[in-house]
C-alpha cells in the first residue's frame, strides 16, 4: 500500500515493483527497476527515503530515520530478507544481508557486504568494499572482485523481477491436490549460493 503522509507523496518510477504487501508512505523516493517485497515497511514520515535504481528491498525489510534524516540506499544496494536500515547511507552495489541491523549515521562505502544478523552500531563509518560481520560488526577483510561479481549478477536477477512480476504476477486460489513430479522440469534461474560458486582454494 502506498501512503501519503502530510504533503508527502511517495514518488515511484513505473518500471519498479511494490508489492501491495508493503507499506510505502510519505516521503520516499524510488527510482528505476527497483523490487520492493511483502511486509517491507518503507516510512519517510519524520526524514526521507531515496531507494536509487536497480536497489531491492526484499520481505520484511524496515527503512526509517530520526527526524530530519534523508535515508540513501544507492544504485543496486540489495537489501536481504528482514534487514532493518534506520537512518543510514547505504553505498552503490553493496549487500545486507539477512536480519542485519544498521543504525543511524552509519556511511557504507560502495560495494560493502554486511553478513547476515550483523548489527552495525550508530556513527560507524566503512571504507569501500569492507566485508562486515558480527554483533558489534566489525570489518574482518576485503570484498574480492569473485565475491562482486557474483553479488552484481545476484542483484541482476532483482533488477529483471520487477518486470517479470508485471508480466506474470497475480492473486490466485490454490490447487487443493499435490502434483505428480515432473523429473524434466527445469529451474526457472540457476543461480548458485556464494559457497557452491566461489573459487576452490
Amino acid at each position: 500500500m502506498i501512503y501519503r503522509f502530510r504533503q508527502h507523496i511517495p514518488v515511484i518510477h513505473p518500471s519498479a515493483f511494490v508489492h501491495p504487501q508493503a507499506a510505502v508512505t510519505g516521503n520516499v523516493v524510488i527510482g528505476h527497476d527497483v523490487y520492493v517485497g511483502p511486509g517491507a515497511s518503507i516510512r519517510g514520515d519524520w526524514g526521507k527515503i531515496l531507494i536509487e535504481d536497480g536497489c531491492n528491498v526484499q520481505e520484511n525489510c524496515t527503512i526509517h530515520m530520526f527526524p530530519g534524516v534523508t535515508v540513501v540506499l544507492k544504485q543496486g544496494a540489495h537489501i536481504g530478507h528482514g534487514a532493518v536500515i534506520h537512518g543510514a547511507a547505504i553505498g552503490a552495489n553493496c549487500l545486507v544481508g539477512m536480519n542485519a541491523v544498521i543504525m543511524d549515521n552509519v556511511v557504507l562505502g560502495d560495494e560493502c557486504f554486511v553478513g547476515a544478523l550483523a548489527f552495525i552500531k550508530a556513527d560507524s563509518v566503512f571504507e569501500r568494499r569492507s566485508l562486515i560481520v558480527g554483533n558489534p560488526a566489525k570489518k574482518i577483510k576485503e570484498v574480492s572482485d569473485e565475491m562482486m561479481q557474483w553479488k552484481t549478477e545476484g542483484t541482476k536477477l532483482y533488477q529483471s523481477l520487477p518486470n517479470q512480476m508485471r508480466e506474470h504476477w497475480e492473486a490466485c486460489e490454490p490447487v487443493t491436490e499435490l502434483p505428480l513430479a515432473d523429473p524434466d522440469s527445469e529451474p526457472i534461474v540457476v543461480y548458485k549460493t556464494w559457497n557452491e560458486s566461489k573459487p576452490h582454494q
